[in-house]
């Protein structure tokens, strides 16, 4: 869907000074969705330990962690179809539910396995993100893509081949997330990738990493406080992602998909949309890049990610859940958080429980 720039009047900015940084950032976003091409990158190193630590529960976690479904008191109010996606699908068992880690006492890395399979080729294929300001985005000066979903990916790498950076980056749009991992393109999609029973009928995720939830966000003298005052505007969403899905059912709203986050904050800056809505991850990054926006509302919806892996490759799920365990348990989870999320989404009480009980 195209949308004109005479779609709909400017949205007022305040002299000078806001369309200096809406000029600034607007070339932020251009050179970031420039760099928003598929291609590849290595990345720098990182301290991380191997996997191999102390087993947490062994069989216990088959039969033990089927419950904690995430906040829910905003959920109540939304359609049926999506409320249900994030907590239990239609075998009974809740979406977040991964396959358990091997024991620690098993050989995490078998004859014949994925892993072995990377290992000889000597680096993790990963498809991200190159414009998720704080989860995966380019660092204009040195060029490296970095961020929350970064440092996962990076962990897994060193866990696999001994090295952080033994990552080949292959930049994706969310539209791309399940088809790099159909086609075998990637070995894992660390990419603000929302855990759904649907996506589950044809790719396989790790246990939640991070719960996020969809906000707003708004001009910095918006009124609009949350879903119940956007009758009548235009807001934007990227493309086969949760957040336009949701976006669709809300009433009197005019939904308007662009292909990345970045497109969506291109078009907002421009007034060609009153508003975008996405991962309070995601706004976050934005309202960083312009001081005269705002991220508005209680979380809408429960978004559990989880790392993308090929659905005929479980025992890459069970190492994957073994490297995120680790994360959790060693500290590295939150040294990530407080890195780059904590400033503008405040403190957490830690990273998610594991859920597991899937069976191949």
């Amino acid at each position: 869907m195209s949308v004109a720039a005479t779609g709909g009047p400017e949205r007022r900015r305040p002299g000078y000074r806001r369309l200096a940084a809406a000029a600034l950032c607007a070339a932020v976003a251009v050179v970031l969705a420039a760099c928003a091409m598929p291609g590849a990158e290595s990345t720098g190193p990182e301290s991380a330990a191997p996997v191999g630590g102390a087993d947490r529960g062994g069989a216990d976690r088959d039969a033990g962690r089927l419950t904690g479904q995430g906040p829910s008191s905003a959920l109540d109010q939304l359609p049926g179809d999506l409320l249900d996606q994030p907590r239990e699908c239609a075998d009974g068992v809740p979406a977040t539910a991964s396959y358990a880690p091997r024991d620690a006492s098993e050989d995490l890395v078998p004859e014949g396995s994925t892993m072995a399979r990377i290992r000889e080729r000597g680096t993790l294929r990963v498809g991200v993100s190159a414009d998720t300001l704080r989860m995966s985005a380019r660092d204009p000066f040195t060029g490296h893509v970095e961020g929350f979903d970064i440092d996962v990916a990076r962990a897994i790498a060193k866990a696999l081949l001994g090295d952080p950076s033994r990552l080949t980056l292959r930049v994706i749009t969310s539209s791309q997330r399940e088809r790099v991992l159909l086609d075998h393109e990637v070995d894992v999609v660390v990419r603000t990738y929302t855990i759904t029973c649907e996506r589950w009928d044809h790719v396989a995720f790790s246990a939640e990493y991070y719960h996020a939830g969809q906000k707003l966000l708004v001009p910095l003298s918006s009124g609009v406080r949350g879903v119940e005052d956007l009758a009548g505007q235009r807001v934007c969403a990227p493309e086969d992602t949760t957040s336009l899905a949701l976006l669709r059912t809300w009433p009197d709203v005019e939904a308007v998909p662009a292909a990345t986050h970045t497109q969506c904050l291109a078009m907002f800056q421009r007034g060609m949309v009153d508003a975008l809505t996405g991962d309070d991850t995601v706004l976050a990054g934005f309202a960083a890049q312009d001081p005269y926006a705002k991220v508005v509302g209680d979380a809408v919806s429960d978004e559990p990610y989880g790392v993308g892996i090929p659905a005929d490759q479980v025992d890459m799920v069970r190492f994957v859940n073994a490297v995120l365990e680790q994360r959790a348990a060693g500290g590295a989870w939150r040294a990530s958080y407080d890195r780059w999320l904590s400033d503008a989404l405040g403190e957490v009480s830690g990273p998610p429980e594991p859920v597991y009980g899937r069976t191949p």
